[in-house]
């Protein structure tokens, strides 16, 4: 009798498009991998009325859910609203008492609202205003893999990350984080599993542990 796939749903990062797991490769006897996407967000929906419109995306029962960054947050969200074999983040964080202090900062000054989302096609610009400095050898990467340059999207994504306000985790949720972040720094990180040398972009340049480590995590009780 054939295994039955196990159903990994892949998130991206704020404003990436799937390519970014275009490295990720699963046992196909074991692991089936489905992509989500960004939606444009309805008027001031909430993250939680976002969260739920995505879960019409999922097919499969018994999901693992893996989201980046702030796909980590939404991940999150969604499985308020679904069970998931397995609930996944990588380069994120789980409350907001993980959030870096000038996310803080920009939350309590309202700062977010002043980045000039319609410079978005600049990425340059959009990640130093967003994240902090730029690091000039990612730049190239950052063009690659940014997809969605909606204005509406981009300030909304940005104001729910930075005013997130989810107090406690879920039970059982893994957390993959890189040492080297620079987004959401490790000091602030607490319960996960450091990869040496993981920058934001770990999901990318640090595949070859995701491919050897990922269906060990999923299969493990």
């Amino acid at each position: 009798m054939s295994q039955e796939l196990i159903h990994v749903y892949l998130m991206p990062g704020m404003a990436a498009s799937p390519k970014i797991f275009e490295y990720i490769k699963l046992p196909k006897d074991q692991f089936e991998i489905h992509f989500l996407e960004w939606l444009i967000p309805l008027g001031e929906e909430s993250i939680a009325d976002y969260a739920r419109r995505l879960c019409k995306k999922i097919k499969h029962e018994n999901i693992v859910l893996l989201g980046v960054s702030f796909g980590g947050v939404i991940v999150q969200e969604m499985c308020k609203f679904i069970l998931v074999r397995k609930l996944i983040i990588v380069s994120s964080v789980k409350s907001m008492h993980e959030l870096p202090n000038r996310m803080r900062i920009a939350k309590a000054t309202k700062a977010y609202a002043l980045v000039p989302t319609k410079l978005a096609s600049k990425i340059d610009v959009f990640e130093n205003y967003v994240f902090g400095e730029t690091i000039a050898k990612r730049i190239e990467l950052y063009k690659k893999y940014l997809s969605v340059n909606d204005n509406k999207y981009l300030s909304w994504a940005i104001k729910e990350m930075v005013c997130w306000c989810q107090e406690t985790c879920h039970r059982d949720i893994i957390h993959i984080h890189g040492d080297k972040d620079s987004v959401f720094p490790i000091k602030n990180i607490k319960n996960c599993i450091v990869i040496k040398n993981g920058t934001h972009i770990a999901i990318i340049n640090k595949y070859k542990w995701f491919n050897e480590n990922l269906p060990k995590l999923i299969i493990g009780s």
